[in-house]
């Protein structure tokens, strides 16, 4: 079993990692930040263990760390053991989850490999976290081959977007773009067809889109506000809808992607029959 070392001093400088989560210069997408990746509970840490993320440290309490021992014997990293309040103290708020880990960050995915792909989902606009994470774990059920992270979009590797994804944000590739028009072009050329989700008239829904296209394609996804940019529909080839209650406005982004994103890995799935 790994070793573990017990730290009773929220003061101690070995769970500086962990300091006061809250405070905006611990974002990582934040001038000030330090890029740290940070995952909360048992899952997620147990992911982050398993990812090419290099882990610094674990921190959490006994029985928490310990459920965690078989990863952690492949890893050689600290584990810190200490008490609920002693965390609470050290990351600033109360965590229900009673573990957490630290890990660098991982060198940038080529973007070769996400065109390799078939299916991959873009973001442009979607600026809140737990919509990003809520994403990426939609994409790692239903075996999308990677997510574009266009302008607009905050760090999906934000601790409250790691949280949201249940750690699968630190499997899914993922790359981060400025400029829509030039990952199109190169997108275009690699034979990607791209799905723009908009609830505008004329729009066919994914299901048909899926089935027009079964091949490579994109499915691109904006705010939940003001939804994608004239830029952004301009570059697209098609525009897709998932038809619902003429009552209804709109989906909330992440449940529009989980539906799309299920239509799609289901019309390639048939398409390799």
């Amino acid at each position: 079993m790994a070793e573990l070392v017990d730290v009773a001093d929220p003061a101690d400088h070995r769970l500086d990692d962990y300091r006061d989560l809250k405070r905006a210069d611990r974002r990582p997408d934040r001038p000030g930040g330090r890029g740290l990746v940070i995952a909360e509970g048992t899952s997620a840490v147990e992911r982050l263990l398993d990812s090419p993320y290099p882990v610094r440290s674990v921190m959490g309490v006994r029985n928490r760390v310990e459920e965690l021992a078989d990863r952690l014997d492949k890893v050689a990293v600290p584990a810190y053991v200490t008490t609920a309040d002693v965390m609470d103290q050290v990351i600033g708020f109360h965590l229900n989850r009673g573990v957490l880990a630290v890990a660098d960050r991982a060198a940038p995915v080529p973007w070769e490999r996400l065109l390799a792909g078939r299916v991959l989902l873009a973001m442009e606009g979607v600026n809140d976290h737990e919509n990003i994470g809520s994403l990426f774990r939609n994409a790692a059920a239903f075996g999308v081959d990677g997510v574009i992270v266009g302008p607009g979009c905050p760090d999906p590797l934000y601790r409250r977007s790691v949280r949201v994804s249940m750690g699968h944000v630190l499997h899914v590739p993922f790359t981060t773009v400025d400029d829509l028009a030039v990952a199109a072009a190169s997108l275009h050329e690699a034979g990607f067809t791209i799905g723009a989700l908009t609830p505008r008239q004329g729009a066919v829904s994914v299901r048909e889109f899926g089935r027009r296209h079964p091949g490579k394609v994109v499915l691109l996804l904006g705010s939940e506000g003001h939804g994608l940019s004239e830029e952004a529909l301009a570059v697209s080839d098609v525009a897709v809808r998932i038809p619902i209650a003429e009552h209804v406005d709109s989906l909330n982004v992440a449940v529009a992607g989980a539906i799309a994103c299920y239509e799609l890995a289901e019309q390639a799935r048939l398409g390799e029959r």
